[in-house]
């Protein structure tokens, strides 16, 4: 009889311990499958966020030179590159930003990417090289502040 109950025991002692290292090892692969989708979100913000402010910066640098061709006619040459350019630029940077709406999860961030290229709009409207150069700081402005924002979430900083 006592082997009989050491050997259920020995059984039950064998269950128990398969039972909670299978436990333990669920919680073990879950928390890592969390990290591991946290980890590729991280990345892809990190180059969709960088993306979005290079588009920003791609566009600005081609409006300016669209703004200094404007002297030369729609039908020069210099004139039609330049403008081919910034509208190629422009549909660029609208792709960035509807990338930036899908993968953030800040509103704040989504409205910081609305609003980052309004100043580089305005650049055509500019009279003269001192407004030029206004549009282009307010426009330097708004991709910074873009910039410092996605840090923050990407590094998982509040205290922006």
């Amino acid at each position: 009889m006592e082997v009989l109950v050491a050997s259920l025991i020995a059984v039950a002692g064998t269950l128990l311990g398969s039972v909670t290292t299978y436990f333990f090892q669920r919680q073990t692969v879950e928390r890592a499958e969390r990290f591991a989708r946290q980890e590729r979100l991280r990345q892809e913000r990190m180059a969709v966020y960088g993306a979005f402010a290079g588009a920003v910066t791609d566009h600005r640098r081609a409006v300016v030179n669209l703004w200094f061709q404007r002297g030369a006619g729609h039908d020069d040459p210099g004139y039609r590159a330049a403008r081919e350019e910034c509208d190629r630029l422009g549909a660029a940077l609208d792709h960035a930003r509807f990338q930036v709406q899908l993968i953030a999860d800040d509103a704040e961030l989504v409205a910081l990417a609305a609003q980052a290229h309004i100043p580089t709009n305005a650049i055509p409207k500019a009279v003269d090289r001192d407004e030029l150069k206004t549009y282009e700081n307010q426009s330097r402005d708004a991709v910074g502040s873009f910039v410092t924002t996605a840090s923050a979430q990407i590094l998982g900083r509040t205290d922006r």
